[in-house]
């Protein structure tokens, strides 16, 4: 593996004895590898747990944040594949804007590494033929940002009354934002040839059933709505529940 590549996508838990899967995890809008730190004594013993970190947090504070899927695509593909995390069996999860991000990676490895991948695990994440909720929440103006960014849950009360954090936290939340708000059916159905897990949260006001239906669209393998408790950010406030679901998945234990 290449030194950088942990610059890209550290390694949170490698796998006990023999691994059996690599988990590829993306974050929500704003959100770095930490999210899936807790993780690790949820998985199964078989599987390595890696999460992938973008530009705009983190030690990557500084770098510029992407404007464009394309570029934003081909970067974090081109890292992953030269780290050699694509060669392996692998799944990829991601949540909301780190939804999308897997459902790209998972096309473009199909093509690289056929029968690699696994399975991929959209959560919380409209289809891509679902359209954007407007208006979009990347053009407003800071206070009703906030507001809204409040109302979904997940960001805690205490970092979003910070100014100080929030100067720095804002302008990754708002590009990462942008793009998933963009984000269409840009390749057509299907899309992947792998089988996918969609979670979405039972009192999810953002992406629930009505926008994840039609993720079948998007396969020609099998695939399963599977409802979680919780709203928006189930993967924060019923963690458990969702690693029992990924290891049944990938053949561990529930």
């Amino acid at each position: 593996m290449r030194p950088d590549s942990d610059r890209w996508a550290p390694v949170l838990r490698p796998a006990v004895g023999s691994p059996r899967i690599r988990l590829i995890c993306f974050p929500y809008a704003g959100g770095g590898p930490d999210l899936f730190r807790s993780w690790a004594g949820g998985l199964d013993d078989g599987v390595e747990l890696v999460a992938v970190k973008l530009p705009g947090r983190g030690p990557r504070l500084r770098e510029a944040m992407y404007a464009d899927w394309e570029t934003l695509i081909a970067d974090t593909f081109g890292a992953l594949r030269s780290g050699g995390l694509l060669s392996a069996p692998h799944a990829f999860y991601g949540h909301s804007f780190g939804g999308r991000v897997a459902y790209e990676m998972a096309r473009l490895a199909a093509r690289t590494d056929p029968g690699a991948t696994r399975r991929l695990f959209v959560s919380g994440s409209r289809s891509p033929n679902t359209p954007q909720a407007r208006p979009y929440l990347h053009e407003l103006p800071h206070e009703a940002y906030l507001d809204a960014v409040r109302a979904m849950g997940g960001t805690p009360a205490e970092i979003l009354d910070d100014q100080a954090m929030m100067r720095l936290f804002m302008p990754t939340m708002r590009a990462d934002m942008r793009l998933a708000e963009l984000w269409d059916d840009r390749h057509g159905a299907p899309g992947v040839d792998v089988p996918i897990t969609a979670l979405y949260g039972r009192d999810d006001p953002v992406d629930g059933h009505a926008g994840m239906r039609d993720w079948e669209r998007y396969t020609s393998r099998d695939c399963e709505l599977v409802e979680m408790p919780g709203g928006h950010f189930f993967l924060d406030t019923h963690r458990e529940r969702l690693l029992e679901t990924i290891n049944a998945r990938l053949g561990g234990p529930s």
